[in-house]
């Protein structure tokens, strides 16, 4: 197995434990949550794919002179909306779990013809023919979301004690496999990361970033939990389809991977600083 394969391997499986043991802990009720809930849904559908990949574009004509990798790495991320490990970032906040199963199966239903138009949008605004087939996106869809999801709904009907017992050490597992998959992505593109720094590249991304944070925070809805669990799915971007678009779309750009690790590792700091600020203001009553 190459070190690509291996971390992919990493990548993919940790994904996989995850969502299967928020399958686990939810019901076939969770997963309709937006069917009782347009409001919700129709906000939520604005906040993850209209407004930010909107702000993507923005910030892509204002810092004309960043790296072309960033830039590509900010389009492919913001039309990529299916949020690999929002389950386990997201039950940390204490947000409705309810809320967070509808949104994760609402949102990747969605991508399978949201995300192929998204990009047809982008190449016509900037002038370069390209695209993604919705089957590419239904694939990682199906594969990493939906059917670990339905497992772990099935098991938990059939064994509700068994996956009482077993979510959380599943979890812990998906965590162990995300940080080497994550120390071996930054060791192998650390060099190609350092490269791109530079040109109000950072910026540029921690804006974007911030800007996706506050979006998903307004669009939230009175509850403060709900506000925080779309915050971060509004934020949160899926590597794998950024990765396939850039990749179809800017083939001769080498340094896309290390643009879109750049972001991630952003984009974790950024959120990590919004969600202390969101533990402590949930401390106390918020104002609408």
């Amino acid at each position: 197995m190459s070190p690509s394969e291996l971390i992919l391997f990493f990548m993919k499986t940790s994904v996989i434990l995850s969502v299967f043991a928020i399958g686990l802990e939810a019901t076939f009720r969770d997963i309709s949550y937006f069917l009782r809930h347009s409001r919700q849904f129709l906000l939520s559908f604005a906040s993850i794919y209209l407004f930010v990949p909107l702000t993507a574009g923005i910030i892509i004509l204002i810092f004309s002179d960043i790296h072309p990798a960033a830039k590509i790495a900010i389009f492919s991320l913001s039309v990529s909306p299916i949020p690999p490990l929002l389950p386990r970032k997201h039950l940390k906040t204490g947000g409705t779990l309810s809320y967070i199963i509808g949104l994760l199966v609402a949102m990747s239903l969605l991508a399978i013809i949201v995300v192929p138009l998204l990009v047809e949008i982008f190449s016509l605004a900037f002038n370069r023919p390209g695209g993604i087939f919705p089957s590419a996106v239904a694939q990682v869809v199906l594969s990493i979301i939906l059917i670990p999801l339905a497992i772990g709904l099935i098991f938990r009907y059939l064994l509700p004690n068994i996956a009482d017992k077993v979510a959380r050490p599943i979890l812990s597992i998906g965590s162990v496999f995300l940080l080497f998959g994550s120390s071996f992505i930054l060791f192998k593109a650390f060099p190609a990361i350092i490269s791109l720094i530079g040109s109000g590249t950072i910026f540029a991304i921690i804006l974007f970033v911030a800007i996706a944070l506050a979006i998903g925070h307004t669009f939230g809805g009175p509850v403060p939990n709900d506000r925080t669990a779309l915050a971060l799915s509004t934020v949160s971007r899926h590597p794998g389809i950024a990765l396939a678009i850039a990749g179809i779309n800017f083939p001769d750009q080498k340094l896309s991977l290390a643009a879109v690790i750049l972001y991630l590792v952003i984009s974790t700091i950024v959120t990590t600083i919004y969600l202390k600020i969101r533990q402590r203001s949930l401390q106390q009553p918020e104002k609408n």
